[in-house]
């Protein structure tokens, strides 16, 4: 740890799912899709204009509104390129809890276990007993330990994403999760809400519903969940924050504290209360809340536009409410003393490139890819500055342990990157790989190289953010794609296993669209 930077007493670690970086005001590269004000305020209803001229800054200017992610990133260091180490959702969990690397997946087959997604991808599983959590650390270091989440997949069966926390809260009630089972709702109700023909592919492209119920299974689990929910406090991410916010006011008495804030949202599927959507799209079209994981270049204007729409309302709805948490954090005085992080697992394609909307690992793209990652420290280093290093997800735990004197029982991959933000040190990695299913993405300070694991089917582009048109350079550059395979396959510590080769054998080289449901 380097002097000046004292072990630090507190430690708030904040997490959304699919947050996408180019989502949050404060990075200044909004979605090209988002809307301007010289394009909407003339079409604005009256309804659409109220809404759109409240107080606080408006995403008529060409931006999502994130004014408390905002404001947090002008008190910390804001990273410009953060990236996963594995995906999906619990894939980069594993990651972010243990600092340890879970790509190549050598402990990752887990079709046998039951109560979940069969054989979703490698890697979405358990925490392997062997390795030691962030909490159980923080626990054995005598850290009051505290985990508030809604992302259901970490409490399915079999799953033990809770070790070592004195209390976990699990609010109930995202996307499939079991919390109700019925009455469930009519054919009329989920055609309101997910156009026919989307549930229909949905079922088709994953590969997740559940047999004997039909296409439809999914877009009624999620209106069941979503039913009669009336006031804004009662959505996920409000709970979230509310919740974490009071864990933080029932425990002040503790010496040191260790809180992880779990939100699925913004997450799909994309409901959202209508005064944040209007926001966006005031029109009277139809509605749109889910993410099929599919190429749909035929989809109609409107649909598109109601799907971003619900997703950057939900975005400035997750917003505002941790705004909340963090003047919880404020006015407890905790604020003064922790270390504040707040980052994203992936992000999520938005009908961008090849008119896909979802995530996947072949071919990946930067709206999946990058995530945001603001690091706040109490006494104001480095506050409003901007770090363009090379991190990822298991940099976090490391960076964590490093900034409270806190020695890890075992080894762990990732690297502090304390100094880097905070001392002026040097950056500790000169490239990224991330890992998902039978595949992999490398970036260096030039290129993206996204190829399976066996070699095969390399997209190569010419910039470490490509252009949706970007042309795949893979032929005309073998030398490169050679390289930047040999600095993955390193990074794979012990190779590849060989049910993951197997798998990318057993996929088409260069897919227009991989299955999303990687290792069935």
């Amino acid at each position: 740890m380097s002097e000046g930077i004292k072990p630090i007493r507190h430690v708030i670690l904040v997490v959304f799912d699919t947050l996408r970086r180019d989502a949050v005001g404060c990075y200044g590269t909004p979605p090209e899709w988002a809307p301007t004000r010289a394009a909407e305020a003339a079409s604005l209803p009256p309804e659409g204009a109220r809404f759109a001229a409240r107080d606080g800054p408006s995403p008529l200017s060409g931006a999502i509104a994130t004014p408390h992610l905002d404001a947090f990133a002008a008190e910390s260091v804001r990273f410009d390129r953060a990236y996963p180490e594995a995906l999906p959702t619990l894939c980069a969990r594993r990651t972010i809890y243990t600092g340890r690397r879970t790509f190549p997946f050598h402990n990752g087959d887990f079709r046998h276990i039951k109560g979940d997604f069969v054989g979703i991808a490698p890697g979405w599983g358990p925490i392997p007993e062997s390795q030691s959590t962030l909490a159980e650390m923080y626990e054995a270091d005598g850290f009051r330990t505290g985990l508030i989440s809604d992302l259901y997949h970490e409490f399915k069966p079999s799953k033990n994403f809770w070790r070592g926390f004195h209390q976990w809260t699990f609010i109930r009630g995202q996307e499939a999760d079991a919390a109700r089972s019925g009455p469930y709702p009519s054919q009329e109700e989920i055609d309101y809400w997910v156009p026919r023909e989307l549930q229909e592919l949905r079922g088709k492209a994953t590969g997740l519903e559940q047999p004997g119920y039909g296409a439809h299974w999914f877009s009624s689990r999620i209106l069941l969940n979503m039913r009669d929910r009336v006031r804004e406090e009662q959505w996920f991410n409000a709970q979230v924050m509310q919740e974490s916010a009071r864990w933080i006011e029932q425990n002040l008495d503790a010496k040191r504290l260790f809180l992880t804030v779990e939100s699925f949202d913004p997450h799909e599927p994309w409901f959202v209360p209508e005064h944040y959507r209007l926001r966006y799209d005031a029109g009277a079209g139809r509605e749109q809340v889910i993410s099929p994981y599919a190429e749909m270049p035929w989809l109609p204007a409107d649909l598109v536009t109601r799907t971003r729409a619900n997703y950057a309302g939900l975005v400035e709805m997750c917003d505002r409410w941790f705004g909340h948490l963090v003047e919880t954090l404020r006015v407890t005085g905790v604020l003064d003393d922790a270390l504040v992080i707040v980052t994203s697992d992936h992000g999520h394609s938005l009908w961008e490139r090849r008119g896909y909307i979802g995530k996947r690992g072949y071919p990946s793209d930067p709206e999946s890819y990058e995530v945001p990652l603001f690091v706040r420290h109490p006494r104001g280093l480095g506050a409003g500055t901007s770090c363009n290093a090379f991190v990822q997800h298991h940099d976090i735990a490391a960076t964590m342990l490093d900034a409270t004197g806190v020695e890890p029982p075992e080894p762990i991959d990732g690297r502090s990157f304390l100094d880097t933000a905070f001392a002026g040190g040097p950056p500790i990695r000169d490239h990224v790989t991330i890992g998902w299913g039978g595949a992999m993405t490398v970036i260096d300070d030039r290129w993206w190289l996204n190829v399976k694991v066996n070699g095969r089917g390399p997209f190569l582009y010419d910039a470490p953010r490509p252009a949706p048109d970007a042309a795949n350079v893979a032929e005309r550059h073998p030398d490169v794609v050679k390289r930047l395979f040999d600095l993955g396959k390193a990074d794979a510590a012990g190779g590849f296993p060989d049910y993951l080769l197997q798998q990318a054998e057993n996929a088409e080289d260069a897919p227009g669209c991989s299955p999303f449901a990687a290792i069935r």
